[in-house]
């Protein structure tokens, strides 16, 4: 069951398109992760979830109903957290948690007075005296402590150290067993690979790849580290092997996911002694799908 579906959206400033053909659908209890450099049109397409702006062309749907004319019965159900939360400075961050659970229909002081302690916030000081980092705890514990059914999460552990970001991790690992439904867009690739179900790549207003991370495995490549009684050779002229390095005893290399057997068979007949294999990361299929992007379109111009 669909939670949150887009379809075909399109948004122009101008002659500038920022948003061109977006297709995402995220599912009931799904953690969706939404990626791309800065400027590919994710904070675009959130906006418009939000209802903040309204799309050139096609459809954006939240439970059902749709983002623009149906924005104030959607914001019911759903909590946002934005990159860089900006709150009212003479309110204390306490007063902020009650009054946007308060917007939401909640009241849940428990659940509010135990996120309070694990992000390690003070609720009484004034909001003008927060570090950028403790104003995100602030709208972290607000949306944690709603009873929302889709969490839009963009940026959300901006400003937040190691620790806190361990506990947000948590949090939304517990809102997906409760059933609820979370959007996140990061940068922070090993966040998305912990948390996310699903994975949506936008480059340049375009989603260029959408699966499971083990779908999106067939770009990347795996890295391994090989020592042998005897010499390797021929490695190099295999098809799917890439950046050869000789480490003291060992040889340091990838290799292209479907062409692991093969090349597995291969340095088998030189007597292995040692094999270490490091499976592919989403940062290693994020920079490899973003580099030959940009090479196959050097001198074009392109948007990044």
């Amino acid at each position: 069951m669909s939670v949150l579906k887009v379809s075909n959206l399109t948004k122009e400033f101008g002659k500038f398109r920022a948003l061109d053909g977006v297709n995402l659908e995220v599912k009931k209890g799904e953690v969706f992760g939404f990626i791309g450099p800065n400027g590919a049109g994710k904070s675009t397409t959130i906006r418009i979830l939000l209802g903040i702006l309204k799309a050139t062309e096609g459809q954006a749907q939240i439970f059902g109903r749709d983002v623009w004319t149906d924005a104030v019965e959607i914001h019911k159900k759903i909590a946002y957290v934005p990159g860089d939360v900006n709150l009212w400075p003479n309110l204390t961050g306490g007063e902020v948690i009650d009054l946007f659970v308060k917007l939401r229909g909640g009241n849940n002081k428990q659940r509010r007075e135990e996120l309070i302690q694990r992000f390690d916030l003070d609720p009484s000081k004034k909001c003008r005296t927060y570090s950028k980092g403790n104003r995100q705890k602030v709208a972290l514990v607000a949306a944690f402590t709603s009873d929302a059914d889709l969490y839009i999460l963009d940026e959300p552990t901006s400003g937040l150290d190691p620790l806190m970001e361990h506990v947000f991790q948590e949090c939304v690992m517990e809102a997906k067993q409760a059933g609820k439904s979370v959007l996140l867009s990061s940068h922070i690739l090993s966040e998305v690979e912990k948390l996310c179900d699903r994975v949506g790549i936008i480059r340049q207003g375009k989603i260029i790849e959408t699966g499971s991370l083990s779908e999106l495995r067939h770009l990347t490549r795996t890295n391994l580290l090989v020592e042998t009684k005897n010499p390797i050779t021929g490695l190099q002229e295999l098809h799917g092997v890439h950046e050869v390095e000789k480490k003291e005893q060992a040889l340091s290399f990838q290799v292209d996911t479907e062409e692991l057997d093969a090349v597995i068979k291969h340095i088998s007949q030189f007597n292995i002694v040692k094999l270490e294999s490091a499976p592919p990361t989403l940062e290693d299929l994020f920079m490899r799908h973003y580099e030959g992007k940009e090479q196959a379109e050097s001198g074009a111009g392109g948007r990044s």
